[in-house]
């Protein structure tokens, strides 16, 4: 197969796997976030870390896979994010290993203040990724400092610019409403009721801030001026889904609204991809010195390799995680039985 189609096609295969990383990830993000003011009822708050305790881990592994087929397919892009964002994403790693320990030394021990400070420490290492996430994005699309030699040549402190911390709070704010909304749908009796009141509440701050970070990334990026690919109505999508959602919550449509905030995150990933196209890192001191796919790719052989490997896996993969939530689709209350 040629170089540039495998090119083409494994920066398909990376959107597809942050695409559905920010999905699935997005809910457990704002579930844990949310944990600490849904309830002081030791109960409840059982209930709702029950509600992600079978899908948190496997959520991870998308980006376990989006990292090891970056650093596989573009390794030139990977070495030059990781090394550049390398102080933000040992925080964001930090954070992570917090949460997963958290999660399981919550239940080690039934004084309230010991329960009590492990569900702080999942929310902040819930809530830090989400921060996190949302400045990484925003300033691979402005640009970054990047010399000729595809080396970062700014500092920790570049990152944290006004445009990318608009963008840290709006995937702050998108994922809160993502996991308030997979709560109505995954709790019943009071607990529903809560989540639901919640839910409704999320949804303003979340779509004002999206629609603020929209406007923001037409003054301060050329995402929209310079389409790598046009999205078409991909957007548009988007914004109308994330409009739906309070008048779905109010008709009692929990499923359906988490299809639409599903989408919302979804579109808005596959746009930002498509506008960088063919680029995946922008040099905010020279557009020659951008990072694309042609010049961060691996070889041909590498590519044709992994392909073959991706096509005999993948599929396994997204049939196994499927059956787990088929099988773990049950609401969660307080009379339910709690392993977390």
């Amino acid at each position: 197969m040629d170089l540039e189609i495998l090119q083409i096609i494994w920066f398909v295969l990376i959107t597809v796997l942050f695409t559905g990383f920010f999905f699935l990830e997005g809910f457990d993000y704002g579930v844990g976030i949310l944990l600490p003011f849904i309830s002081k009822d030791d109960r409840e708050r059982r209930a709702v870390i029950n509600t992600i305790g079978p899908f948190w881990d496997g959520n991870e592994v998308w980006l376990v896979t989006a990292g090891g087929a970056m650093f596989a397919a573009f390794p030139n892009w990977y070495a030059t994010l990781f090394s550049g964002f390398y102080l933000a994403l040992i925080l964001m790693l930090v954070a992570l290993i917090l949460r997963g320990v958290a999660f399981e030394f919550r239940s080690k021990n039934d004084n309230p203040s010991w329960r009590n400070m492990w569900d702080w420490a999942i929310f902040a290492g819930s809530a830090i990724p989400s921060l996190l996430w949302g400045v990484a994005l925003a300033n691979i699309i402005r640009g970054v400092p990047i010399d000729e030699n595809m080396n970062y040549a700014g500092g920790f402190f570049n990152l944290l610019n006004p445009y990318a911390l608009a963008c840290g709070i709006a995937s702050l704010s998108i994922f809160t409403l993502h996991g308030a909304v997979f709560l109505t749908l995954k709790t019943k009796g009071g607990l529903q009721e809560k989540t639901m009141s919640i839910a409704k509440k999320a949804w303003a701050p979340a779509t004002l801030l999206s629609l603020v970070f929209s406007v923001y990334t037409f003054i301060e990026t050329d995402l929209f001026a310079r389409l790598g690919v046009n999205p078409g109505i991909v957007p548009v999508f988007s914004v109308i889904a994330l409009a739906s959602v309070i008048f779905l919550l109010k008709n009692n449509a929990s499923g359906w609204a988490f299809i639409m905030t599903g989408i919302a995150i979804a579109f808005s990933t596959i746009t930002i991809f498509l506008g960088l196209f063919p680029r995946v890192m922008v040099s905010s001191l020279n557009p020659e010195w951008d990072l694309t796919i042609y010049n961060a790719s691996s070889s041909e052989y590498t590519l044709g390799i992994m392909s073959i490997i991706a096509l005999m896996f993948v599929p396994v993969v997204l049939v196994y995680q499927a059956w787990t939530y088929w099988i773990f689709r049950q609401r969660i209350g307080t009379d339910s039985e709690l392993e977390y």
